[in-house]
């Protein structure tokens, strides 16, 4: 690799749901899944975030086991335990008992200070037309590059 810690992006969220708030949050992480991580070893393809007790919690995010963890590896799915501010999960409960709003990771990086942080969404579900019109909307400006490319 060449030295950059990788960015793990959950592609699906933009094309299942409308993104209507991103949050960042800290995420509570055992020693073999920083190292893991930071190998780019992780899905957030089915993941998603609930709160509880005024927590928020990341549930079916796959950090893969680390190759040299031994004994003391982790579960690869276990629920992570997100860091938000007090006033942050307040409005994000509010706001999640909408109906039709949910809370999705978006990605997990690390910052310029080398803390793992997870880019979370306030997101509506679309409807299959709504998706359809999303890939109506991709091939027109992709043929619109092609076309302009093609005239340079």
């Amino acid at each position: 690799m060449s030295g950059r810690t990788p960015e793990i992006k959950n592609k699906k969220a933009f094309f299942d749901y409308e993104i209507l708030e991103k949050y960042e949050a800290g995420i509570e992480l055992k020693g073999t899944e920083v190292k893991s991580l930071r190998d780019g070893k992780a899905n957030l393809r089915d993941s998603f975030v609930r709160i509880e007790n005024d927590e928020a919690f990341l549930f079916n995010t796959y950090i893969a086991p680390y190759t040299h963890g031994n004994l003391f590896n982790h579960e690869p799915t276990r629920r992570r335990k997100l860091l938000l501010h007090k006033k942050e999960i307040k409005r994000l409960i509010g706001k999640s008992q909408e109906k039709g709003l949910t809370i999705i990771p978006l990605k997990i990086y690390f910052n310029k200070r080398g803390k793992a942080k997870v880019q979370i969404a306030l997101a509506k579900g679309k409807k299959l037309y709504d998706k359809r019109e999303t890939i109506k909307r991709k091939d027109l400006e992709r043929e619109a590059q092609k076309a302009m490319k093609q005239w340079r």
